[in-house]
């Protein structure tokens, strides 16, 4: 496995990358509170499997940039940086996976980049018209999302992931997933991102430009990329229902659910979600036209 930086401007991403050189181009995005460690048991087969692996630290996590302002972590802005790592690899289309705030930001690339998709998995987190539609009209789902409100808050939430040498990001991940999901060299790798200067208040900015400039694109949000939403049951934030109105908007869509997994799906099961991103790549393979048609 290498680690390079890749440019998007003034933004650095660190990147991690395995895998032959003129392999399908496949990107796993990470969510908050991780870093690029959330995919640390997909990259190895994904490789073996013949894929070119990038595996981005999202800006504002462990050693890629982190600005200030907290608008220059809006979705629109962080889409670039997807864009930049495609045109670095110089590929015309990719296959993108995603798991939380990663999922948001490739359900956004989606919604403005369809025609570079060869292929989109999701893991645990609704589209972008859903989540937005249940946050609005669901009670249970604003209690279920109470921290992104706590979020807003100056300063406070950092303090708060920092005390205890992180001990309550750490008890977060290990209360909220399966048991044994998390090893000691995951929370080594984690440790690490959340030391850099910074990080704290740029996982922080992710909510606070997500709830401060809510604007979604002006389109009805379907999509024709072929699609696998993959779902632990036992999510605490989000709702199953989300995850079947996402795959309302798929026109060749796929769920797949986990009864006894939690948001932590990767984590939770990894040699069944490397399986899965591996068959759903060689489904749709990078070569074939964007599908028109409504199969789900």
């Amino acid at each position: 496995m290498n680690i390079l930086t890749i440019h998007n401007q003034d933004i650095a991403l660190q990147v991690r990358e395995a895998g032959p050189a003129d392999g399908e181009l496949i990107i796993l995005l990470h969510g908050f509170p991780e870093c690029w460690n959330t995919w640390r048991h997909q990259i190895e087969p994904l490789a073996a499997a013949g894929f070119r692996v990038c595996v981005p630290d999202m800006r504002g996590y462990g050693e890629s940039s982190k600005p200030d302002d907290y608008r220059r972590y809006h979705l629109n802005e962080l889409i670039t940086d997807i864009e930049a790592l495609r045109q670095h690899y110089g590929r015309e289309r990719f296959h993108l996976a995603g798991h939380d705030w990663g999922a948001a930001v490739a359900w956004w690339y989606a919604l403005h980049h369809e025609q570079h998709l060869a292929s989109l998995s999701i893991l645990n987190v609704p589209h972008p018209f859903t989540f937005l539609s249940k946050l609005k009209s669901s009670p249970l789902q604003m209690l279920k999302s109470w921290y992104i409100f706590y979020f807003q808050l100056p300063w406070l939430p950092e303090w708060g992931m920092r005390l205890f040498n992180y001990g309550f990001l750490r008890l977060v991940l290990k209360a909220s997933s399966t048991p044994g999901a998390y090893n000691e060299e995951d929370f080594h790798n984690l440790r690490h991102s959340w030391q850099q200067p910074g990080c704290l208040t740029a996982m922080v900015n992710y909510y606070r430009a997500m709830l401060r400039h809510i604007q979604l694109p002006a389109q009805d949000g379907r999509l024709q990329v072929p699609t696998q939403i993959l779902w632990g049951e036992r999510d605490l934030a989000l709702s199953l229902q989300s995850a079947h109105d996402s795959a309302a908007f798929l026109a060749h869509g796929e769920l797949i659910t986990y009864p006894d997994a939690t948001h932590w799906l990767a984590h939770d099961k990894p040699e069944e979600v490397s399986q899965r991103l591996i068959g759903h790549c060689r489904a749709n393979p990078v070569a074939a036209p964007l599908q028109t048609t409504k199969s789900f």
